[in-house]
């Protein structure tokens, strides 16, 4: 609270003394009484209501600011009536009841969204269970009659089944905890599981896998991470070259496993790079890709940052590196819920 502000509050209060002094000095004057009475009588005033308004703002300056200091270390700042307590003042108190009315609104809201969102949330998980088993049904007719159509077909169903895992993973990537189960793996094993997982579109787009001698172990959830290398693996087949070629390696730097995912496509402009994990950034080639949602990398950054994983970017104008980043015998440490 400003002083200056607070003075212009008070200027009211302020006519009305004014107003009393000069009748109290006519009174005076017409008493008989002498200049140096009056001006002592008035000086005495004067002093009286400076003191008090200078300790009427001091008080309320310090209790306004209180509550302010509460307000910036709440994180729901609408709870604020919660903590503030009962204030003494009648008008502190209408403006209390105020505040306790937005409050409860807003509780009321805040608990219709998450039911909401709750509904949907099992809704999605509930249609991608039931959307699976025709998926797995196609998959089988597809692999009992080979031909060339069939293996066309394979390469779409795979792009389906990613679409179908990223809206489940998607969905519940808000709370992890409750869906992950870290143990030890081998990156080797989940490396070809996920070069498995997409065999169609790998082999349908004439991609080369190359893949070194990695048998690092490290303390995360596979499956997360399977899911996270596949959505790598479809970006890189979806801005491809002429002759792509995807290259798995393992290195270690300093307390971290890092595992490295490059390719020799048409790369990440100098610009995009510090944005591609951004919720729905497609950057420069994505807007030329229409297929391009700006959702594959975002989630895979929420996901690492769930499961303590680091990730990173790299590109020289072309070809991209991405790196993920796993700490070495500790697997619990940087687990977030």
């Amino acid at each position: 609270m400003r002083g200056g502000q607070y003075l212009k509050d008070q200027l009211p209060v302020l006519m009305i003394h004014l107003l009393g002094m000069m009748a109290l000095s006519l009174f005076l004057m017409a008493n008989g009484n002498g200049l140096q009475i009056i001006l002592f009588i008035l000086a005495v005033w004067f002093l009286v209501l400076g003191l008090c308004l200078l300790s009427f703002y001091f008080s309320r300056k310090k209790y306004l600011n209180r509550l302010l200091d509460m307000a910036e270390q709440l994180e729901e700042r609408y709870l604020l009536p919660e903590v503030m307590g009962i204030p003494e003042r009648a008008d502190d108190q209408v403006f209390y009841q105020l505040m306790k009315m937005a409050e409860k609104s807003m509780l009321e809201r805040i608990g219709g969204i998450q039911r909401e969102r709750k509904e949907y949330k099992e809704y999605i998980e509930q249609w991608i269970h039931e959307v699976k088993t025709p998926l797995t049904a196609m998959k089988l007719i597809c692999e009992n009659n080979h031909c060339s159509f069939t293996r066309d077909l394979m390469a779409e169903l795979e792009n389906v089944n990613r679409f179908t895992e990223q809206a489940l993973y998607f969905a519940r990537s808000e709370h992890t905890e409750k869906d992950y189960s870290v143990r030890e793996i081998c990156l080797s094993d989940v490396v070809h599981e996920a070069i498995a997982d997409n065999k169609y579109l790998l082999r349908q787009n004439h991609v080369t896998i190359a893949v070194e001698d990695m048998d690092h172990v490290v303390y995360t959830d596979d499956k997360w991470v399977r899911f996270i290398l596949d959505q790598l693996i479809s970006n890189a087949v979806k801005y491809r070259t002429d002759q792509p070629v995807l290259h798995f390696f393992t290195w270690i730097e300093n307390d971290r496993v890092l595992l490295s995912v490059e390719d020799n496509g048409i790369g990440i402009p100098a610009g995009d790079l510090p944005r591609i994990f951004e919720k729905g950034f497609t950057g420069e080639n994505g807007r030329r890709i229409h297929s391009s949602t700006g959702i594959g990398l975002y989630l895979c950054r929420r996901l690492c940052d769930k499961l303590g994983i680091g990730i990173s970017a790299s590109s020289r104008g072309q070809g991209t590196t991405i790196s993920l980043s796993f700490p070495i015998n500790d697997f619990v440490t940087g687990v977030q819920g």
